[in-house]
């Protein structure tokens, strides 16, 4: 979380002193690609969850990845490396879009790995933080509220539910739409002090 906070701090100082050109993937140096496309410039005041899922492409309706209470941590864990990622919503069996809860790295490390359980064996669902413990927003939630939310309770990964699941944010998702964000201002904030700006 630190390094996170402290990247954002770096960035937000390279953009204040106008040292980042354009299009430059801050994340590339630990490990992370740039959105498919740009957040829209609306300001964080008014930017919400559902304008950075539809940068992920999480618009079409299950294009997060997900597993089922009833499959073994082996597969989801293999799933997650595939996809390099940290976390999968889990849903219940047989019932489309109805969250059980998620599974992430860390379960498996303290459940599986710290317990010497074995991950071949053992179900997502009793590993898992199932639906009652789980923290979710919603698709019109703010962004910095979802940014502190994630903060407060030390997680990196959010369900977003409306009603049923409609996507996954993580603190990148939630960090890189913010760096964009700022940017943007820090542009226009440029351009109108060079007079360009109409």
């Amino acid at each position: 979380m630190r390094e996170i906070a402290g990247a954002v701090r770096s960035c937000w100082g390279m953009t204040r002193m106008g040292a980042m050109p354009r299009g430059i993937n801050i994340f590339s140096r630990i490990g992370f690609t740039s959105s498919s496309s740009e957040v829209p410039q609306k300001g964080l005041e008014n930017m919400t969850v559902s304008d950075v899922l539809m940068t992920k492409g999480e618009e079409k309706t299950g294009s997060w990845l997900w597993c089922r209470t009833n499959d073994t941590v082996r597969d989801a864990v293999k799933s997650m490396a595939q996809n390099n990622v940290g976390s999968l919503v889990v849903l219940k069996p047989e019932q489309q879009q109805v969250i059980a809860g998620i599974i992430t790295e860390r379960d498996y490390m303290r459940k599986i790995v710290g317990q010497g359980r074995s991950s071949e064996y053992t179900k997502v669902g009793e590993v898992m933080t199932d639906e009652k413990q789980l923290i979710t927003v919603s698709s019109d939630t703010n962004i910095l509220q979802a940014m502190q939310l994630m903060a407060d309770n030390q997680i990196r990964h959010v369900p977003v539910i409306d009603g049923k699941i409609v996507g996954m944010i993580s603190m990148v998702d939630v960090v890189r739409a913010v760096v964009e964000q700022q940017s943007g201002e820090v542009k226009r904030l440029n351009d109108f002090i060079k007079g360009e700006y109409y």
